[in-house]
């Protein structure tokens, strides 16, 4: 069995605790993980405030900065196939997405690498003639970095990439359930030449959480995950008054209308809700389709679902793995038999495979005569799909709009004044066109309501790693006047 190790202060040690990692596939542990106690973390958090003031860190430009991320980009790049491996075997996601994914993720890493020597302040026109007055962007200061089990590589490196290329220093706790990646992850960043403490790596439950999200130390909170979690990190952030970015869940609309390209949308549909096993915060997970193209569409969904390759999810060939728990393949179970007690049917799908592992079929329910139906409201965080039709492009808006979610949106169509208009009247943070969760470090991304607030990628994510100094400077040299008038 392997064993991991936490890092803290630039040193890779055990924790008091520990626990074992499940293998998705088998349902067998397979490796041995540390488990951060409040001590760990406080520990860690210290760590993270010494390197923030150090002049190590502190009084590195940031075109240096710069070059720190450039040869962690470096190292991500070559190291991603380890990294994709050791995902693959701690979650279950199948090894053609992580292999790809990883080696992509080191473009994050670049992107903020070249942004570090661009974050400007600003010279204010101000109405005082003898004062010249600006801004200074600096970092925020110690940010506690929460990431789940599912492209953790990826949502850490939207977090780590803009807070260092700003000049803060992290501690990032990685989920309980498949932490395997980040732990290695540490060992490249420890490769990298950063000055110890700039980032620290742990793992644990909610304990751990608790302690890192209300430390006093904290200045910001980034987290990725449910929000239900994100109440009490918000409530835990009272303690600090620590700002918060949350990347949370969603319950995306897949729109089609009658004038769409069928095969090319039937494809990003697949794309949307069953690849990496629909355990993404941006699944296309509610098809909105016009009432004419239901049954065609439906039926070449259906084929293209059957037609998918299940299997080990290190097989290049598997196009859907397990699922990443075997608590997430009880929710789906219960949730489907809820949706087709309310009305709903199943198409496809809808059952666990016989043999080992957590495992479960790509499905579809078609929801049109079951508008109440559970699954239309509740993430799945699994490869099922529910349907629902529209008549009218007002209707299309207002079922889109019909959640408590608005991360993601997808709508597909000839009809470029249409696009248009859904692009306005869609509440979400992220609509893409005729095509399907397509990301890039250049964009940003993140949402609406449940779905969190905050953004992610692009310059955007770098500024929310800021805070704005402004700076006064009385440029006459007559004796300041009267003293107790405010000037």
């Amino acid at each position: 069995m392997q064993s991991f190790q936490q890092y803290i202060g630039g040193a890779f040690e055990d924790a008091v605790a520990s626990f074992e990692s499940l293998d998705p596939a088998t349902g067998a542990a397979w490796a041995q993980m540390p488990a951060a106690s409040p001590a760990d973390v406080d520990r860690a958090v210290r760590a993270a405030e010494a390197a923030f003031f150090s002049p190590e860190w502190a009084g590195m430009t940031a075109t240096q900065r710069g070059k720190l991320l450039m040869r962690l980009a470096d190292l991500v790049a070559e190291n991603a196939p380890r990294l994709a491996e050791l995902e693959t075997r701690d979650t279950g996601k199948i090894i053609r997405e992580t292999s790809a994914q990883i080696a992509y993720v080191a473009e994050y890493y670049r992107y903020y690498a070249g942004l570090a020597d661009k974050i400007e302040g600003a010279h204010l026109p101000i109405d005082k003639p003898d004062m010249e007055v600006w801004l200074r962007r600096e970092p925020v200061g110690v940010v506690a970095a929460i990431v789940p089990w599912n492209s953790q590589l990826f949502l850490s490196a939207v977090k780590i990439g803009p807070a260092l290329a700003a000049g803060c220093t992290v501690v990032l706790k990685a989920s309980e359930e498949g932490p395997a990646p980040m732990l290695e992850f540490a060992r490249i960043f420890d490769q990298a030449g950063f000055p110890p403490g700039v980032l620290n790596v742990i793992t644990g439950g909610p304990e751990a959480g608790a302690a890192l999200t209300s430390h006093a130390s904290v200045a910001h909170v980034a987290f990725t995950g449910g929000p239900e979690t994100a109440r009490h990190i918000v409530r835990n952030s009272a303690e600090n008054l620590a700002s918060t970015s949350l990347e949370l869940g969603g319950k995306s609309p897949f729109i089609v209308f009658d004038d769409a390209d069928l095969e090319s949308a039937v494809n990003a549909q697949v794309s949307g809700i069953f690849a990496a096993t629909g355990q993404s915060c941006v699944a296309g997970s509610r098809l909105v389709i016009q009432k004419g193209i239901k049954d065609a569409f439906l039926q070449r969904l259906k084929e293209k679902a059957e037609a998918v390759v299940i299997g080990a999810p290190d097989d290049m060939a598997t196009e859907v793995g397990p699922l990443c728990t075997l608590k997430q393949r009880d929710h789906a179970v219960r949730l489907i038999e809820a949706s087709v007690n309310a009305g709903a049917k199943l198409v496809t799908g809808g059952t666990v495979p016989e043999g080992e592992g957590f495992y479960f079929l790509p499905t579809v329910l078609d929801c049109s005569d079951a508008p109440d139906a559970p699954c239309l409201s509740t993430e799945f965080f699994g490869p099922v799909l529910s349907v629902v039709t529209f008549g009218t492009e007002a209707e299309a808006v207002e079922i889109a709009n019909n959640t408590a979610f608005g991360l993601a949106s997808g709508v597909f169509t000839q009809n470029l004044t249409r696009a248009h208009r859904m692009i306005r009247g869609i509440r979400a943070g992220i609509v893409w066109v005729n095509t399907y969760r397509a990301v890039s470090p250049i964009a940003p991304f993140g949402g609406h309501g449940l779905s969190g607030h905050g953004r992610e990628g692009g310059l955007q994510a770098a500024l929310d790693y800021t805070k704005v100094k402004a700076v006064w400077l009385r440029t006459s040299d007559e004796p300041i006047p009267d003293p107790f008038v405010m000037r």
